[in-house]
């Protein structure tokens, strides 16, 4: 058996890409494209604009998270914004896994298992721009820790253990959301890195998740290193937020 036959039963990514890049090329478009619209679905925006006729980017930071709309307006009304940005990341992942099979059916690709890995990652970050840079709200959106920690869960437990467990207890010591949202951004990527040795895509893909978690959160690392940033508290405030 020659050494092209050999390649052809037992492809890698990218023999494979360098084969036949049109459908995987095809498949990604259309995955960031849903992706990124489903991202778009900011709750902390839909909630406050839509229902309280009030937009939450009125208020506080500015920023359109489940911090500053807490903090602005408490009540039930948060787990309405927790569930939204919760379930378009499941949305986004599940539908990216979906449309990688079904769109690349049939082709080499089927017969690589990274592909799927590949294709979670890359929903994931388009879902996380669309969170960050809603077009449909003048790309004025939210910094992206809850989907971003959801997302993490739907990768790997092992991703999601150190991202959560990191911010969980940062924020709990220290009432900082923001210094526990920066560890989840800094340390995604490494994790990823741990969890998928040689897998360069995915390491890639991890690497920009992780960075625009970090960069949305510029301004947060500048307070405190000036030690004014604002601490978490359960109460409500009119002003004043992450």
């Amino acid at each position: 058996m020659d050494d092209a036959v050999v390649m052809r039963c037992s492809p890698t990514f990218w023999d494979e890409f360098c084969y036949e890049p049109l459908p995987i090329l095809g498949a990604a478009l259309l995955i960031a494209a849903i992706a990124y619209f489903l991202g778009c679905f900011n709750g902390a925006v839909i909630v406050s604009k839509y229902i309280l006729r009030d937009d939450v980017r009125n208020h506080g930071s500015g920023n359109a998270g489940l911090t500053n709309f807490h903090r602005t307006f408490g009540g039930g009304l948060t787990f309405v914004v927790i569930l939204c940005d919760v379930l378009k990341a499941v949305a986004a992942l599940l539908l990216g896994v979906f449309l990688s099979d079904l769109l690349l059916a049939g082709t080499g690709y089927n017969a690589i298992p990274e592909v799927t890995l590949y294709a979670k990652y890359w929903a994931a970050l388009f879902c996380l721009l669309g969170h960050m840079f809603p077009c449909m709200f003048h790309f004025k959106g939210g910094k992206g820790i809850l989907s971003g920690g959801t997302i993490a869960i739907m990768l790997d437990w092992r991703i999601a253990l150190v991202v959560w467990g990191g911010f969980l207890i940062l924020a709990i010591l220290t009432r900082y959301v923001s210094l526990g949202s920066v560890w989840a951004g800094a340390s995604f990527p490494f994790a990823t890195w741990f969890c998928y040795p040689g897998e360069i895509p995915a390491i890639v893909l991890g690497f920009l998740l992780g960075g625009l978690v970090v960069w949305q959160h510029r301004a947060n690392i500048k307070r405190l290193l000036a030690g004014n940033e604002n601490k978490f508290t359960l109460h409500k405030k009119k002003e004043g937020g992450v």
